[in-house]
């Protein structure tokens, strides 16, 4: 079975991260993509495991470089998958899972056009804007922002394959892994099928043939 890429979009809070992460903790059939960033740090992130965290001037060096699969412009700063990253996680036999923004899905699909993607939706608007702190808290000043860059992503999700909405976490980390096992049974994702059922077909052929007339 051949390994593909798996995308996760979300509005901001509606949780693809956590699904990524719950669905590399529990499956060995999947590699997860360390995206990079121009964004600093937030506490307890570490440069190489969450993010590569870059400076803007050498995220433009490699993008120039062409060492990006995708990448996009997200809230004032710059967002990229790294083509080493996808490629390493594919050459070692797994699937790779990107939490990437709908820009960068958009491109992930021309590139990789036997890739997965997932929309995750929030359950609902209220339940969204509890999901980014609510109106108070240090991310209270950019709540607004937040909302209706969401309307926008929403536009967006009928060009996914699947939508899942997330009210809960298992029951949403369960739907996507379910999906995944169904794309994995594809005919077109196995090529060593067509050599199994032409065998199939000739041992069936010989077993009618010695049955001919019974």
């Amino acid at each position: 079975m051949r390994a593909f890429p798996l995308v996760l979009s979300s509005p901001s809070g509606g949780g693809k991260t956590t699904i990524a992460k719950a669905l590399l903790a529990a499956r060995e059939d999947m590699g997860y993509s360390v995206s990079a960033t121009t964004r600093q740090p937030r506490p307890g992130e570490q440069d190489g495991v969450d993010y590569f965290f870059l400076s803007r001037a050498d995220f433009q060096k490699r993008v120039d470089a062409g060492d990006f699969v995708e990448w996009a412009e997200y809230g004032g700063q710059l967002y990229g998958t790294l083509k080493s990253q996808v490629q390493a996680v594919i050459d070692a036999g797994k699937h790779v899972v990107l939490d990437i923004e709908i820009q960068g899905a958009r491109q992930m699909r021309r590139l990789f056009p036997d890739s997965v993607l997932i929309f995750i939706l929030p359950p609902s608007a209220q339940e969204l804007m509890t999901r980014l702190g609510g109106t108070s808290g240090t991310r209270a000043a950019t709540l607004g922002k937040r909302l209706r860059r969401a309307v926008d992503e929403l536009a967006a999700a009928s060009e996914y394959d699947y939508v899942v909405v997330n009210t809960d976490r298992f029951a949403a980390v369960a739907e996507v892994a379910a999906i995944l096992d169904s794309e994995c049974r594809k005919p077109s994702r196995n090529p060593g099928l067509r050599r199994h059922l032409d065998e199939l077909a000739s041992d069936i052929a010989s077993l009618a043939a010695q049955h001919n007339g019974s």
